[in-house]
């Protein structure tokens, strides 16, 4: 793959996002789209985001199907690619798959805004009818890279590998699940989220040359300019959030790569970040549980427990800590680049 191809793409998919923020933002404020806050799930300062146009994730979800769709012409193009060749029209397969499963989870998550703008408070889906849909099309996506040949069920943390078997599929699914509601925690600060996957995308167009994932960098490098461009609307103070309809997108692109990579523990040091905003979750609400379940033996008083982190997704710890919106992206986006040139290390 010539390299201004993959550039092409990412400043293609950066300026389509970019630019199509100028008629969206405006747009949703006529609708009245404005993003619900509630206290309880950040900083008592957030409140005077209230109203903040959401949904703005459709900047980018637009930007890199489009600018996926122009990279593949050109790599069809540039390098006299033959479609009806099998294995060119796996890999071409492969990626379609990849955008729209994307797009499935996205249109899960655009529900979800519609549902919270349109009742004025920040319940949308509830979280069975999430998980069912979500796995819904997990099952969609994993189905369909098996009927492209990819029947692998080997697990590679790069020094060991072992063979699951049909574990494999359970496995894919919790993983899937997991990270993509992971990434949509991660969307609780102005410019976090898009920061983060922004560098994310980088480090798999790296695998992807690594491994010779030709036309899957066309997806990453899509990702990544529609990142970038959306951030211009959303660096603190934000223009505009992406809502769940962007951050599911993001989180299930994510996943899709990691997955169709198959290098496993490439995925989790890239997905650190993510993976460590919901760990701090699981481990907040564990600990207030069984700390509060000890103080009602000992005293007979309900809901009262501990807490380990001041706040969490553990950004909001970081910002009652003082750190700002700006510390806080870029120290979590460096910590991302950081595991990101460890998991390339593990592909070498």
């Amino acid at each position: 793959m010539p390299f201004w191809i993959n550039l092409t793409v990412s400043i293609a998919s950066m300026i389509i996002a970019a630019v199509s923020g100028i008629g969206l933002v405006p747009y949703l404020h006529r609708l009245k789209f404005g993003q619900p806050i509630k206290t309880e799930d950040g900083p008592k300062w957030h409140e005077k985001k209230q109203g903040t146009p959401t949904m703005g994730g459709i900047m980018f979800i637009f930007s890199t199907t489009a600018a996926a769709v122009i990279g593949y012409c050109l790599f069809r193009w540039k390098c006299g690619i033959d479609v009806t060749d099998k294995e060119n029209s796996r890999a071409a397969l492969t990626v379609l798959s990849c955008l729209v499963f994307s797009i499935l989870f996205a249109v899960l998550g655009f529900v979800d805004d519609f549902i919270k703008v349109s009742k004025k408070h920040n319940d949308g889906l509830t979280a069975m009818q999430k998980i069912i849909l979500q796995l819904l099309f997990a099952g969609a996506f994993l189905g369909s890279l098996y009927l492209l040949g990819d029947k692998s069920t080997v697990i590679d943390l790069a020094f060991v590998k072992f063979d699951l078997g049909i574990f494999y599929y359970p496995l894919m699914f919790a993983v899937i699940v997991y990270l993509t509601n992971a990434v949509n925690l991660t969307d609780g600060v102005d410019g976090l989220c898009g920061s983060v996957t922004f560098v994310a995308m980088l480090v798999f167009t790296v695998g992807c040359a690594i491994l010779k994932f030709t036309e899957l960098s066309l997806f990453t490098m899509a990702v990544a300019g529609g990142c970038l461009g959306f951030l211009l609307w959303n660096f603190n103070p934000a223009k505009c959030f992406m809502g769940d309809t962007g951050s599911m997108f993001l989180g299930a692109s994510v996943t899709a790569v990691g997955i169709v990579l198959h290098k496993h523990v490439f995925l989790i040091l890239v997905a650190m970040v993510y993976i460590l905003e919901a760990l701090s979750v699981v481990i907040q609400v564990s600990y207030f549980k069984y700390t509060a379940k000890k103080h009602f033996k000992a005293t007979g008083e309900k809901g009262v427990g501990k807490r380990i982190f001041k706040m969490t997704p553990i950004h909001h710890h970081f910002e009652m800590s003082n750190f700002s919106e700006y510390k806080i992206v870029i120290t979590f986006s460096l910590f991302g680049l950081l595991m990101g040139i460890l998991g390339i290390i593990t592909l070498i």
